[in-house]
């Protein structure tokens, strides 16, 4: 049923668990894995910490350089795995669209991917990626939550 699966991640240690249990789950049923990041650009108003701390070029280098060592590090698991898959990023201000995107632009049939649970308050001030992605796919999305 299930033969292409993206595999959204931004490296934090749920998302890594999501990205282990989505290999699984790819070999199991036998399919292929495309490993995804989106980057957020740098903005000046933000209360992220990476990026009060940083000027645009500091931020856009760490950035890209802790993108590449997650989709690296998963594409060792895929390979040790023996599950065929690829790895794309992007860098774009709407993560669940470029997800969402990258899904329908390869085909994907499902999307696993983590969810911080976030509810209440912080999900409406801080609003959840997997939320959104749930809303807007019209593709399959199976959410890995840690017990």
């Amino acid at each position: 049923m299930f033969r292409n699966i993206l595999i959204p991640t931004d490296g934090s240690p749920l998302a890594t668990l999501a990205v282990d249990a989505g290999i699984t789950f790819a070999k199991e049923v036998g399919a292929k894995v495309t490993l995804f990041s989106v980057m957020e650009p740098f903005h000046f108003f933000s209360a992220d910490v990476e990026q009060l701390g940083s000027t645009r070029e500091e931020y856009e280098a760490l950035s890209r350089q802790h993108t590449a060592e997650t989709l690296a590090a998963a594409q060792i698991k895929c390979e040790r795995a023996g599950v065929p898959c690829e790895t794309d990023q992007v860098r774009s201000h709407e993560v669940y669209r470029a997800i969402i995107g990258k899904a329908e632009e390869i085909g994907a049939d499902l999307i696993v991917m983590a969810s911080h649970g976030r509810g209440g308050v912080g999900a409406l001030i801080i609003g959840s990626v997997a939320a959104k992605v749930l809303t807007h796919s019209a593709i399959p999305v199976l959410i890995y939550r840690k017990k």
